[in-house]
């Protein structure tokens, strides 16, 4: 047995949290629960962390929830609805998490795994990785936030064939979908993308990107109006920060910017 079910590592303000049960594809049993929320509340809160890495070990990014673990347990009604909801706890912390959160998914990313993939803001696929929301081939309905993170990013009628079918995703279509941001050959080429992706967020603005990123969360439940209001805050926020006030310095001065994606290109 893995000696631990959540490994988390920091290296040059990146961020990596390892989802450590290979014997079981990564499932997410009651263990790892708490692992995982606590691995989530260190990036969020280690200010020298700029970017998150979620990935699994093993060649398998996550399956799901552990069924094993199920079959073992006689917990319904309430006291299993307690289980769910206690899941929302944290669950949102990673997906509003006000750093950039890289998916690197090798394998199958099923069930509770599909949910995890698509809270991040990029996924990164190997050609063997698969999707799947496959809660209806149990009988179960899409737990995790997948319900609400799914229509968003392949539109409600996707959605819909997604979790009624409960058919498997190839790494191509998932692209295809928006799902994935890109896809690279084996599972060394996606850890070496991983992190190249996340060393280009090195010199950005962590507090810029989080507040844009809060505000984006949002833009399907609040109106323009609303919109507006976060956008005014939070554009007086970065414009008085120490990051912008060296950006416009060195613009005048003709230096070249700490954080330019194109010139990194």
């Amino acid at each position: 047995m893995s000696a631990s079910p959540v490994l988390t590592s920091v290296q040059d303000g990146i961020g990596t949290i390892t989802l450590n049960r290979p014997e079981a594809r990564n499932a997410l049993n009651q263990a790892m629960r708490p692992a995982l929320a606590a691995a989530i509340a260190q990036m969020r809160d280690d200010a020298q962390v700029h970017t998150v890495i979620l990935t699994g070990a093993g060649g398998a990014f996550c399956s799901g929830g552990d069924i094993a673990q199920m079959q073992e347990s006689s917990q319904a009604g309430l006291p299993w609805r307690e289980r769910i909801r206690s899941l929302h706890q944290w669950f949102p912390e990673l997906v509003n998490m006000e750093k950039p959160v890289i998916a690197a998914v090798d394998g199958p990313a099923f069930g509770a795994g599909l949910s995890l993939a698509l809270a991040a803001d990029f996924v990164l696929a190997t050609r063997r990785a698969k999707f799947c929301a496959v809660f209806g081939r149990i009988g179960l309905i899409p737990d995790l936030g997948a319900m609400q993170l799914l229509p968003r990013i392949v539109g409600q009628q996707k959605a819909k064939e997604l979790v009624f079918t409960a058919r498997t995703v190839g790494a191509e279509e998932a692209k295809q979908l928006g799902m994935v941001y890109e896809i690279v050959e084996d599972g060394a080429a996606l850890q070496e993308a991983a992190q190249a992706l996340a060393r280009r967020f090195g010199e950005a603005s962590t507090a810029a990107i989080g507040m844009a990123k809060t505000i984006m969360n949002q833009a399907f439940e609040l109106d323009a109006r609303a919109m507006a209001e976060m956008e005014a805050y939070a554009q007086t926020m970065c414009r008085g920060s120490d990051y912008h006030q060296d950006a416009v310095r060195r613009f005048g001065d003709k230096e070249p910017l700490r954080f330019d994606w194109d010139r990194k290109a």
